[in-house]
């Protein structure tokens, strides 16, 4: 009778709304709790006006705190069985592990190597369509590059290093044993780099779970553990550790990443790499040595395994710091997010306030970090098929590094002068290591932090990676070239994720209804329709958050951003060593201290290279391009600003 009753009661209340609930939306919102009802009524009306990211930032906030609630609830999704009950006591296991296992203490396996990829929105079989368009077209008619465009001053070759640099540490895909061929139809052929090109499907995996019944498996580790520098098992934990005061390898001169006999990087995770990803490894690789060095000096009793360890805790804090309070910042640059970002590491209350009475008040007032225990929100930790798919990013990588003379007298604003051009191609595996020996690692940053990145567009993928060699998972070339933007088209398709506008569906973003709500370029719809004729549900969703017109300030389309709202947030709240672990007994008291005065890469480059940011870098990030001007001072607070 009761539920009887409170079901009549929500009939009521939202039967008025009706109407104004786009018809996409009515089924999922019948299944809502009243007041999440109330809340995607909220998003909705805002989401109709399309006005939320010109909200004073406060008011966006409130939006965004509501939409991850949502998605939080309604779009996570378990892929595979969950065991049941504490498996593990986390006390014996204070330290992040090799392969990720034994950190959620009610599901040992939880983000462990070879655990399955979960999702965000439930699998659409795309089996019969594989191949409509054929991806080559795809790729040839709406991604591939026509003439550089780049994001101006806002987003430099670091930021799309540092990208890729990430992905290295949390998704990989197991590959199945069998190959399939693409093959460019007759139209397009001219105009392929290469005709038709073999490629390992995805493993399919069973996961013996009633709902979605197969899965595909990580190779990497998914939690925010510096895999890329450590590796994900423990063969490769052991290829690049000297056993000596918890330090790791590097080169003979301590700049770059050391090198096995045939000249391949070694480090965590290599595979399909190139020298602006090395780049990062080997500074991480640095700052992991220096925290081991200042750990030793404080705590002289402390040995090797026990150095390593907490300096892995560190420096992996270090990195999710770096990327959710700057790179993040540089990447969707307006003020809400700025705050939203902090908010995510500090609260609301601030870094002062959190700094001085530690973590009170809960995650909206001190952040996630720091939290009483980790919240996974009913669904085992994992990075998700759809956070894979918004983050196919290669169009911010350009056609050549821009290569500067730092011997040479700056020019304006700290700019060294151009010296040459490097092919990308040249700077891909272990050629792209010899190179970038011959460079140096200075001479490589300050380079690329005056370069600008590509922009997230159509018609701006690389045409180099239309013909690249695909690498083995130790860095080894394979035999088969790829077109790689044609592949990244198969992939989704093949790993069932949505098409463009079943996706926004799914997110609880008002679909398209014709090209025109897309873009307003006419020659960007008549290539769609061209491609796709008059259906919009038949658009790929890499082409589609390519397409889109972008938010003022965002480098990445809306869509995309929707998606990071979650998972962002839930790459740091899951992880004990970002809550319950996060304090003085698991990092030591130095360690926790470099942890929480580190605010920016410009930190840990200081660090390391103490003249290099003085003398060539005028902008406030690390990620913006160096010879951009620093953020004005705005001496309104920014939770008051009104977004221009």
């Amino acid at each position: 009778m009761a539920t009887l009753v409170a079901n009549s009661v929500k009939a009521v209340l939202v039967a008025p709304f009706h109407n104004f609930i786009h018809k996409d939306f009515h089924e999922v919102v019948k299944r809502m709790t009243l007041v999440d009802k109330l809340l995607f009524l909220i998003i909705h009306f805002v989401d109709k006006l399309g006005i939320w990211h010109r909200l004073p930032v406060f008011l966006g906030l409130i939006y965004l705190g509501i939409r991850r609630h949502l998605h939080q609830e309604y779009n996570l999704f378990n892929v595979g069985k969950t065991p049941t009950g504490v498996r593990f006591n986390p006390a014996d296991f204070p330290f992040r592990t090799a392969d990720g296992e034994f950190n959620d203490p009610f599901n040992e396996g939880a983000g462990s190597e070879d655990s399955f990829f979960g999702r965000n929105v439930l699998p659409v079989d795309q089996r019969n369509k594989l191949l409509k368009p054929n991806p080559m077209v795809v790729a040839t008619k709406l991604l591939a590059r026509r003439n550089l465009k780049d994001t101006g001053k806002q987003f430099n070759m670091i930021a799309a290093s540092w990208i890729q640099f990430m992905i290295h540490d949390w998704i990989d895909h197991l590959e199945d044993t069998q190959q399939i061929e693409l093959t460019a139809p007759a139209e397009i052929a001219s105009q392929c780099p290469l005709k038709s090109f073999k490629f390992y499907k995805t493993k399919e995996v069973p996961t013996g779970f009633y709902e979605i019944k197969t899965g595909h498996l990580n190779r990497r580790t998914p939690w925010w553990d510096a895999s890329a520098i450590y590796g994900s098992d423990e063969k490769s934990l052991k290829q690049v550790r000297t056993f000596k005061d918890g330090k790791l390898k590097i080169s003979r001169d301590g700049l770059l990443l050391h090198e096995d006999d045939d000249g391949r990087a070694i480090s965590g995770d290599v595979r399909n790499s190139w020298a602006g990803v090395s780049l990062l490894q080997a500074l991480f690789v640095m700052e992991h040595n220096s925290v081991c060095d200042a750990l030793k000096k404080e705590y002289p009793e402390l040995g090797d395994e026990e150095l390593y360890r907490h300096a892995r805790l560190v420096t992996s804090a270090i990195i999710a710091k770096i990327h959710t309070i700057d790179w993040t910042v540089e990447l969707l640059k307006t003020d809400t997010l700025h705050a939203a970002m902090r908010a995510n590491w500090y609260g609301l209350l601030g870094k002062k306030f959190k700094d001085t009475f530690g973590h009170v008040g809960g995650a909206i007032l001190s952040g996630l970090v720091g939290l009483k225990k980790p919240d996974n929100h009913g669904v085992p930790y994992s990075l998700t098929e759809e956070f894979v798919s918004v983050y196919r990013m290669h169009s911010l990588l350009p056609d050549d590094l821009l290569l500067r003379d730092t011997n040479a007298a700056t020019g304006p604003n700290k700019s060294p002068p151009l010296s040459k051009q490097i092919a990308m191609p040249n700077l891909i595996g272990i050629n792209g290591e010899k190179v970038l020996s011959g460079i140096g690692f200075t001479r490589q940053m300050v380079s690329m932090g005056h370069q600008a990145c590509g922009a997230l567009e159509l018609w701006n993928y690389p045409l180099w990676l239309r013909d690249v060699i695909p690498q083995n998972p130790d860095g080894t070339e394979r035999p088969d070239h790829v077109d790689l933007p044609a592949l990244e088209i198969f992939r989704d398709r093949e790993r069932s994720v949505a098409r463009y506008n079943a996706f926004r569906r799914a997110l609880l973003l008002i679909p398209i209804s014709k090209w025109e709500d897309l873009t307003d370029d006419a020659e960007s719809i008549k290539t769609l329709r061209e491609v796709y004729g008059n259906d919009v549900e038949e658009l790929d969703l890499l082409v589609g958050l390519m397409a889109e017109k972008k938010i003022k300030g965002f480098a990445i389309s809306e869509t995309a951003f929707i998606i990071f709202v979650v998972m962002a947030s839930r790459r740091l709240e899951a992880d004990r060593f970002f809550t319950t672990n996060f304090n003085e007994e698991t990092y030591t008291k130095k360690g926790l201290e470099r942890v929480n005065t580190t605010e920016s890469l410009k930190d840990v480059l200081d660090r390391h290279y103490p003249e290099m940011t003085k003398k060539w870098m005028n902008s406030s990030s690390a990620f913006s391009v160096w010879d951009s001007a620093p953020n004005a001072r705005n001496p309104i607070p920014l939770y008051l600003r009104v977004p221009q």
